[in-house]
């Protein structure tokens, strides 16, 4: 079996009026997120993971468009319902967190199979949405980051 690596970002795609783009899950109706997704190798950039996770998620290209790496990340224990997916002992995920910036809320395209619906909201109710406290802190952080 090839695990998972618990290293992971965090897209947060936005509007230059903060609307945020949230999508909910497929493996778990009623929660809602941002993008997300996992390194695929031990050397692969995080930029280039950020953005085929965008592409993979959304059909959106993101080089396209303004990406910000925050430098910031936030460690977590990883969901039991999950954790058969890593290496046995690995209870902790580094997810580093980015977003995107459109110029307007844009038509995504979801990959089936880990999502069924998307939904562009003001950043407040983005955050009250998100059911990741990190997805939801990052939302709320957006305002200030915006350059």
């Amino acid at each position: 079996m090839v695990y998972k690596i618990p290293v992971s970002v965090l897209v947060v795609v936005h509007t230059a009026d903060l609307q945020v783009l949230l999508m909910e899950r497929a493996d778990r109706p009623g929660f809602w997120q941002s993008v997300t997704g996992s390194v695929e190798t031990e050397d692969e950039p995080l930029e280039t993971t950020a953005v085929r996770e965008v592409g993979e998620e959304t059909g959106l290209d993101a080089r396209l468009f303004p990406l910000r790496n925050w430098n910031k990340q936030n460690q977590f224990e990883i969901f039991s319902r999950w954790s058969g997916r890593y290496a046995p002992g690995t209870t902790h995920n580094t997810e580093h967190v980015f977003s995107l910036e459109l110029p307007t809320a844009l038509s995504v395209t979801l990959a089936p199979k880990e999502h069924l619906q998307y939904v562009w909201l003001p950043w407040r109710q983005a955050a009250e949405k998100a059911f990741s406290w990190s997805n939801a802190a990052a939302i709320r952080e957006l305002p200030g980051r915006m350059r």
